[in-house]
């Protein structure tokens, strides 16, 4: 991508994160825009969201891929790893080489070396003193990230989370909990769409989560909308 088409996918991307500020939206929607800009316009492999429940844990909401492989190390990272200290410290925590990872880190480790990753860095979601969660960048490659890269990936996140928070912060935090509860209940019927896509069409989970992403693109629709739709058979998707 050349200087000046990152520089507009940028702006773009800041201007439909802050859309959120003023309209209603969908967060799993706006946090799949985030991680998808990532990966076209910075140095990255790979890159998720973890978002805390109202118990503390963190669960994938948003990820560039859905391999099983992926989003079983995603999981990983919410355990153990840079994810989980950046979520509970607040502050970006960056892994040059995943391979140099502390023993207490082993399992996130060799997930993601496995999968070919080398480094990774975790940004939080944060607003003052309240942490949502992590935007985390996979590289294959070692080696620290650009600072820019870190500088506009840490806007987005932040723009992201204002967007999330906005009025509802103010208003009543127990909203704010509903707000993240939906998303947390809307990648469950995902998980449960990308099953019966995978059933009904014989393919990849991967490939089921591409074929739903399209449809809900083509047909104007939200993700969560149609991952309703396909889990109550109310939308069959034609092969």
């Amino acid at each position: 991508m050349s200087d000046v088409g990152r520089e507009t996918r940028l702006v773009r991307t800041f201007a439909t994160l802050a859309d959120s500020l003023t309209a209603d939206f969908d967060v799993v929607d706006l946090l799949q825009t985030l991680v998808d800009t990532c990966i076209d316009v910075f140095d990255v492999q790979a890159a998720g969201i973890l978002l805390a429940d109202q118990g503390g844990h963190l669960e994938l909401i948003s990820s560039t891929s859905e391999a099983t492989t992926l989003v079983e190390m995603m999981q990983l990272a919410a355990e153990q790893g840079p994810c989980i200290a950046c979520f509970r410290s607040g502050a970006a925590v960056s892994l040059p080489q995943i391979a140099d990872a502390p023993p207490e880190w082993s399992q996130f480790r060799d997930s993601a070396i496995e999968q070919g990753f080398a480094a990774v860095d975790a940004l939080p979601m944060r607003l003052r003193d309240q942490t949502l969660g992590t935007l985390n960048l996979l590289r294959t490659t070692p080696g620290s990230a650009p600072e820019d890269d870190l500088v506009a990936a840490q806007g987005f996140a932040d723009v992201a989370t204002i967007g999330i928070l906005n009025q509802r912060y103010l208003r009543e935090s127990a909203v704010v909990a509903t707000q993240l509860q939906r998303a947390l209940q809307s990648r469950v019927l995902i998980e449960q769409a990308k099953g019966v896509i995978s059933h009904t069409h014989d393919v990849p989970i991967d490939v089921a989560f591409s074929i739903i992403r399209q449809y809900a693109r083509s047909h104007g629709m939200t993700l969560s909308s149609t991952a309703t739709r396909i889990v109550d058979r109310s939308l069959l998707i034609p092969r």
